[in-house]
């Protein structure tokens, strides 16, 4: 019998063959036999202003006076963001700030606190 690869998401020892694919029962991860372990669907890298890397449900901070397209209301520097979600798209933080709501921002406009 072979021994076969850990998964590459989990590092679970228990994975199996079907076919050509390799299948983890712990994290149902599926991959080809000769693929390498970065070539996962979790390659999106967001980084802010300073290069700090984000990560979903970060907390951070506004470093330039952004204005709110289509109202009046300004997003002060120093304004704190609790609990960021990273989406796709140019606008790569989609967020909720106290006074103004659901707001999307860049994250070259934010530090990671």
């Amino acid at each position: 019998m072979t021994a076969l690869p850990p998964c590459p998401k989990c590092n679970s020892e228990y994975t199996y063959e079907d076919g050509d694919q390799l299948i983890c029962p712990e994290c149902a991860h599926e991959w080809k036999a000769g693929e390498s372990a970065d070539a996962g669907d979790d390659a999106r890298v967001i980084k802010d202003s300073v290069g700090n890397l984000l990560q979903d449900g970060d907390t951070i901070t506004v470093i330039k006076d952004l204005k709110v397209k289509g109202s009046s209301l300004v997003v002060k520097v120093g304004t704190k963001v609790k609990n960021i979600r990273l989406v796709d798209g140019d606008h790569d933080i989609d967020c909720k700030i106290d006074g103004i709501g659901a707001m999307k921002l860049k994250s070259e406009f934010v530090r990671k606190v």
